[in-house]
């Protein structure tokens, strides 16, 4: 499983066939959530323990020293296989790696509802469809997690 976290002052996610809004936050993380073959609920629930733990948001100080929790602030996840892209042998990207849609699916929906248990404000994209993803990226604060 890998994560890409961006601190956003604010996210949205469109989708493109519908032109219809279904995710939408101010201030808080914005992540890309990759799923792999073999990823598990166990590791989900490890995932969101980090995440919600993290200290990347800012103090008064503007100092990475604070935690979503902390904060108070909004996580906008989107589920995002092509983090799972391989372009070791050629030009053209392989899939191969990423999990088949159904079981990535049914862990990206647990992952929703972990989050949700932590009391934050959580919104999401559209498992499945293209998307069109606004970002105001706050730093920029960029990290990639894996497990």
């Amino acid at each position: 499983m890998k994560v890409v976290i961006q601190r956003v002052f604010k996210a949205s996610v469109i989708v493109k066939e519908t032109n219809k809004e279904v995710g939408k936050i101010d201030q808080g993380l914005f992540i890309l959530l990759g799923i792999k073959k073999g990823d598990s609920q166990k590791q989900v629930g490890e995932l969101v323990s980090k995440l919600i733990k993290l200290r990347i948001m800012s103090d008064q100080n503007s100092k990475m020293n604070l935690s979503i929790v902390d904060t108070k602030s909004e996580i906008l996840l989107v589920s995002q296989f092509t983090l799972y892209a391989n372009t070791k042998d050629g030009n053209r990207p392989s899939f191969i790696d990423a999990e088949e849609p159904a079981k990535a699916k049914e862990l990206y929906e647990y992952m929703i509802t972990k989050l949700k248990e932590t009391g934050l404000n959580v919104q999401t994209g559209s498992f499945g469809d293209y998307m069109e993803i606004n970002a105001v990226l706050d730093g920029p604060v960029t990290i990639v997690l894996e497990n």
